[in-house]
């Protein structure tokens, strides 16, 4: 069985799912009736969901105080009134004596699930880095040197704007390594372009991290036999279709394999 590591940030996704039938009358907000609850994991933790739905044997190393992200959403349109965020201020960055104990060889690959919650630093990262041949990074870093090594790195829109400049300045080395993911107009790897069907989306959450789930489980599984371009090709359509799965549901959903044309 293929085995990977998670090691990043994770976060307990808690959906309160109300209905509001009138607005308050001491202020223009409107009174929420909690109808049903949903808890996920989410970030670091929804991409080693993900790869266990894809039946991947997963390792995951994250944060031992829990973030919360509370969202309380409308039960029939899915628009979200409001959300809290907890214990984001109690996270302790990893020891370094658990990375020097992490039996590298017996993975596949490698996921960095950084979302800069303080669990890991640019340091850090780098050392990941230097320890496999596959290693995969989804950050909110600003991207630098320090990420040379990383074989492919996923931002999204916002992500790639702010890190714009950089990878300009840097092009020869980063080239090969990052794949800008699109929203409704797919992806991006250098040049290439790779669309996405147009769905109804009722639910963007935790849709990257199925990207990354998606890349990474087709790229060390299904594009065996192909080139190196072809293979990150291959798994980058996988990943567009498992994110453009997920979207479709509510909360932080997780992959359905039998649902996917998942031939490559």
């Amino acid at each position: 069985m293929v085995k990977v590591l998670v090691i990043g940030d994770s976060c307990v996704d808690e959906y309160i799912y109300c209905t509001a039938s009138r607005f308050c009358p001491d202020a223009p907000v409107p009174i929420l009736k909690p109808e049903s609850y949903v808890c996920t994991e989410g970030m670091a933790g929804n991409v080693a969901d993900n790869l266990r739905a894809l039946g991947v044997e997963v390792d995951l190393i994250s944060n031992a105080n829990q973030i919360k992200k509370t969202r309380y959403v409308d039960e029939r349109t899915n628009h979200m009134f409001i959300r809290i965020d907890e214990g984001e201020d109690d996270i302790f960055p990893i020891a370094k004596k658990t990375l020097e104990n992490i039996n590298w060889n017996q993975y596949d690959a490698i996921i960095i699930s950084d979302y800069c919650k303080g669990f890991l630093t640019e340091d850090e990262i780098s050392y990941i880095s230097n320890q496999h041949i596959n290693t995969f990074l989804d950050t909110k870093k600003s991207i630098g040197n320090w990420a040379s090594n990383i074989n492919f790195i996923k931002i999204n829109e916002v992500e790639s704007d702010h890190n714009k400049t950089f990878l300009e300045d840097n092009y020869d080395m980063f080239k090969e390594k990052v794949i800008s993911t699109l929203g409704s107009k797919g992806a991006r790897y250098k040049h290439y372009y790779f669309p996405v069907d147009k769905v109804d989306v009722r639910d963007t959450s935790g849709a990257g991290d199925t990207f990354m789930a998606g890349l990474v489980y087709a790229y060390i599984t299904r594009t065996h036999g192909f080139s190196m371009d072809k293979r990150i090709h291959k798994a980058i359509e996988f990943a567009n279709e498992c994110s453009t799965q997920i979207v479709q549901k509510k909360g932080t959903a997780k992959i359905n394999l039998k649902e996917l044309n998942n031939e490559i």
